[in-house]
């Protein structure tokens, strides 16, 4: 058996139609998983309407969620189908327009989102890789969480801060000790007690997907600090913070500068690097390969991947949208759930 992974398709004003039913098509991806679109069948078949002219997709066959995986069809019965779920529904009866921000855009994302993760709660899938949502299109609909994360979250009952974040680029790997907060927020968060906890979620998780190797902590100020010519944190919150979890027996290093660090992490020296705010980790992992960094949600109850970029609006339709970090997304998933299930001593999928 392959391991099944739930594909949300996202905004449907966006490119996320578009770019899952691309990723979703590829042979070379159908023969690692079986990809599951969630989403409307008036959003796929809009979204088989834009896609490049010449590039073969197979049909769709709908598939309502009340089999077990095990009764599922199997992959010989479904390799030249494509199995979207189809019981999400559209609230109204007129698509959204593309590229455009809108309450109803922004619900099927939502309710996308939601089916899926059901799903994966249910084992209907292992895992979900996500779609990119609109954070204005999901506000005007009513959600009050800011995206992915905080959504998944919240309908498990769990903190929003429950959700660990790792970017996989090609091998480097990032964690993200804060996320979506302003640099000043995220600068005042950086606190020995509060770095010394997300170490220990940092390591469990390690172990959790079948890594091991050392961590790094990136620096938070130019050369960190220079011992407070530059600022005092790393001094004063980052250094202690680390040599504490070096007494509890972890293997993290740092603070180190920056502008080193996600260099010597692609090197191999280290396993995976602790960003300490959003656009550190962001900017090394998106230059490195933009096309190609993924974003793994853990501490939930089911493995997530996702794209990390966004809607794209400005091409939505245009034909123009590359599948390459979907593509990506959903067969880290597979790959993920392969490692984790080894690991754990568990039958292989593959």
């Amino acid at each position: 058996m392959k391991y099944s992974i739930g594909v949300p398709l996202g905004d449907p004003a966006g490119i996320g139609p578009e770019i899952a039913l691309l990723a979703a098509a590829d042979p070379q991806l159908r023969e690692l998983c079986r990809p599951i679109l969630f989403a409307p069948k008036p959003v796929l078949e809009r979204g088989l309407s834009l896609l490049p002219k010449g590039i073969p997709i197979p049909p769709l066959k709908a598939w309502d969620g009340s089999l077990s995986v095990e009764e599922a069809p199997s992959p010989s019965q479904d390799e030249g189908e494509f199995l979207f779920y189809s019981d999400v529904e559209l609230r109204s009866e007129a698509l959204p327009p593309l590229a455009k921000i809108s309450a109803a855009a922004g619900r099927i994302g939502y309710d996308c989102l939601q089916a899926a993760a059901g799903a994966a709660l249910a084992g209907r899938v292992q895992a979900i890789a996500t779609a990119p949502l609109h954070k204005e299109a999901l506000k005007a609909a009513g959600v009050t969480q800011a995206g992915h994360t905080e959504i998944l979250a919240a309908l498990y009952g769990l903190p929003e801060d429950s959700g660990l974040t790792l970017f996989d680029t090609l091998g480097l790997r990032v964690f993200f000790f804060s996320r979506h907060l302003s640099l000043r927020a995220a600068i005042d968060r950086v606190r020995a007690p509060a770095l010394l906890a997300f170490f220990r979620r940092c390591v469990a998780s390690m172990g959790e997907l079948g890594l091991s190797g050392p961590l790094a902590v990136a620096g938070l100020n130019p050369h960190c600090g220079e011992h407070g010519l530059f600022g005092d944190e790393e001094d004063r919150e980052i250094s202690p913070a680390v040599e504490a979890a070096r007494k509890e027996g972890m293997d993290i290093h740092g603070p180190i500068g920056a502008d080193s660090v996600f260099h010597q992490a692609k090197e191999g020296r280290y396993a995976a690097v602790i960003s300490l705010y959003h656009d550190q980790g962001h900017i090394a992992c998106k230059t490195y390969d933009f096309h190609r960094t993924i974003s793994l949600t853990l501490g939930l109850p089911f493995l997530r991947t996702s794209v990390d970029h966004g809607t794209a609006f400005d091409i939505a339709g245009s034909g123009l949208a590359d599948p390459r970090s979907m593509k990506q997304a959903i067969m880290a998933a597979a790959a993920y759930c392969q490692r984790r299930a080894v690991d754990q001593g568990a039958p292989s999928r593959a």
